[in-house]
């Protein structure tokens, strides 16, 4: 999939969670949304697309920061290589 698609995508989810007033839940939230409803080939490119650009940032667009820092936190319970070893 497509990481410009999917910039624009998962910073929207961000700024829904962001707007609640516990920061963890916030980012637990994000984390869960990901894991509960993109498939492991959309979560796959979201992680190729950190990999690439470790700050979240390049032409393609920029990842907020509660996303980066969600995904940072959470990547292990979100990756789908991971899950499937």
């Amino acid at each position: 999939m497509n990481s410009k698609s999917l910039i624009p995508m998962v910073n929207r989810i961000g700024t829904f969670f962001e707007s609640q007033p516990n920061r963890e839940e916030s980012l637990e939230g994000i984390a869960n949304h990901i894991r509960l409803f993109w498939d492991p080939r959309m979560r796959q490119s979201l992680f190729n697309y950190i990999d690439e650009h470790p700050d979240g940032k390049s032409d393609k667009g920029e990842l907020s920061a509660i996303v980066m820092e969600s995904i940072t936190r959470y990547r292990a319970k979100l990756d789908p290589a991971a899950l499937t070893a």
